[in-house]
């Protein structure tokens, strides 16, 4: 059940809104699609599913061009995060539509509705009507009726993004576990680096209608191919230094320098750019060899468990993820502290030269 895509492009009043796109999908797999509103997710996704025509290139499921394949010919199955129910028939009914359709005998789709309603938490609902439940069963309802179909392909567009904290942890825990059993290809889009992080998989990063990288989710996230990469996949972005190597020494924009093996004894003299992402700055010192920025603090956020500081260092705009609840005065300086081995170097033009030695050895 392998899907391929090759060359695959979208444009749309001659507005390219997907670039030329060749990736692969395995059966039994899940692979993420990660990145900001309007990058290019749900494009992708519509293409993949045949609801979209490319403009180039094509699409093959199982080794068959299915390229100008009607969605309605494809084992194909999709959820939104707007979800989508029939109002006027019961749970049971819209999670069976589907099943009824395919022309399923009565006792296979009772079977099937009901497994699923249980795995979906929906079994004491089945008689309701969804304008009779609230916005997240109405979504497990929704989702419910995708699973039923046993599809090849299951593509889910945020689907967890109108349910409530905890409900979207025990779906999150969930779905691996459902897309392994099934042996069906799972793509599922999202914002959120930590939400890739907890799927697993692989993880597709978009940028601008492009995708900027793809391979098992921990290697993307650990070692970024470039700068975009890098900003996508981290929550808040990630922070960026200027750095000039000259000799053996990284001059700072602040007119510091630093001994070239503090950061990468090895890359040739340049400009270059250092990456850090906010949990790795700190206002303790973790020890002699960590480097000191003198920041303004602009504005804290206390989640409750952590603070969120915005910090100005030279023009630069950062964020720092602080452990515990911090006391801090906005406008005033900011002394933070960054360990070298959590920096990431990329070269002039984007390209990551060394990822964290604290990644590299993970």
């Amino acid at each position: 059940m392998t899907l391929r895509l090759e060359n695959v492009s979208k444009i749309v009043g001659g507005r390219t809104h997907m670039y030329p796109t060749t990736m692969a999908l395995e059966p039994g797999t899940m692979n993420v699609l990660l990145g900001p509103t309007l990058s290019g997710k749900t494009t992708l996704m519509r293409l993949m599913a045949g609801l979209d025509q490319p403009a180039t290139g094509r699409i093959l499921w199982q080794g068959t061009d299915v390229t100008g394949q009607r969605v309605q010919d494809r084992k194909v199955a999709m959820v939104y995060q707007q979800f989508i129910n029939y109002p006027s028939m019961s749970v049971y009914d819209n999670i069976a539509s589907p099943l009824r359709l395919m022309g399923l005998a009565k006792d296979e789709i009772d079977s099937r509705v009901r497994a699923t309603a249980e795995l979906m938490r929906l079994t004491p609902m089945l008689d309701r009507r969804p304008l009779e439940l609230s916005g997240g069963q109405q979504q497990r309802c929704a989702l419910a009726r995708a699973l039923v179909k046993n599809a090849g392909l299951v593509l889910l567009d945020e689907p967890l993004a109108n349910l409530d904290y905890k409900l979207r942890e025990e779906l999150r825990a969930e779905i691996p576990r459902i897309f392994a059993e099934s042996g069906a290809i799972f793509v599922y889009a999202t914002t959120e680096p930590e939400e890739a992080l907890l799927l697993g998989g692989q993880c597709a990063t978009l940028w601008q209608g492009r995708v900027t990288q793809f391979g098992p989710t921990p290697t993307v996230y650990r070692r970024p191919l470039d700068v975009i990469t890098a900003r996508v996949f981290s929550d808040p972005p990630m922070n960026f230094l200027a750095l000039e190597k000259s000799g053996g020494r990284f001059a700072l924009p602040d007119g510091r320098s630093l001994p070239a093996g503090a950061i990468a004894a090895h890359v040739p003299d340049g400009a270059y750019t250092a990456g850090f992402r906010p949990n790795h700055l700190a206002l303790e010192a973790p020890h002699d060899r960590a480097i000191r920025f003198e920041t303004v603090l602009s504005v804290t956020e206390i989640t409750g468990s952590q603070t969120y500081v915005h910090l100005d260092h030279q023009g630069e705009r950062w964020v720092g993820l602080i452990h515990g609840v911090r006391s801090l005065r906005s406008g005033g300086t900011l002394a933070v502290h960054l360990d070298p081995d959590h920096i990431y170097l990329f070269d002039g033009q984007g390209a990551l030269v060394q990822a964290a030695p604290y990644a590299r050895a993970a």
